[in-house]
């Protein structure tokens, strides 16, 4: 689906940013990915935030607990410093990092490297959620998931927060959040 040809020996690097409310299967499809490039025998990369710690200081975990092993980072220029010699990188939780992830992004792939970027692309309010919109206007490809509404069955793209606190960054599973669709979301918002 994402590979490109190498055109006179030529390596191209490129972004694709998954990307939908919580529940969606993000992490899922990253993992997925991953593995398809480590099975290709694809030397891979994989970062995450470290203030992300819900299932595993480092491993990548979904919610289906699938996992693969990750390097925990405090700063998107990390990646570059760590990531030498690569053909895919990936990054989870892409919406906890600084704003200087795109560009990092989009050095690597000018560098050659396939970049492979999860996150949630709206926060609890419905806002574009850190460096994700900027990600996604850089990207190659964009894949959007949808979780299901846990009020009415219907496609849902919003992560609706059930307790009150007002940060933007709130880690929580289904204990803190449920996927609505836009009508059940803006209902439980009045």
């Amino acid at each position: 689906m994402f590979i490109e040809p190498h055109i006179r020996g030529e390596r191209r690097g490129w972004i694709e940013v998954v990307c939908g409310s919580m529940f969606s299967g993000k992490t899922e499809e990253l993992i997925r990915r991953l593995k398809r490039a480590k099975i290709a025998n694809l030397k891979v990369e994989i970062f995450k935030p470290a203030i992300d710690v819900r299932y595993d200081e480092v491993k990548i975990v979904s919610h289906d607990t699938n996992a693969i092993q990750s390097t925990p980072i405090d700063n998107s220029q990390k990646i570059l410093l760590l990531a030498q010699d690569v053909d895919v990188i990936g990054v989870d939780e892409a919406q906890f990092f600084d704003a200087e992830l795109p560009g990092v992004c989009d050095e690597l792939a000018s560098r050659g490297v396939r970049i492979i970027v999860a996150g949630l692309d709206m926060d609890y309010l419905g806002n574009p959620f850190g460096p994700m919109p900027c990600l996604m206007s850089k990207a190659d490809y964009v894949t959007k998931l949808h979780a299901i509404c846990v009020k009415c069955g219907n496609i849902a793209n919003y992560s609706y927060r059930k307790v009150p606190n007002d940060d933007q960054v709130m880690l929580g599973e289904m204990d803190v959040y449920e996927p609505r669709c836009r009508k059940c979301y803006n209902e439980g918002m009045v």
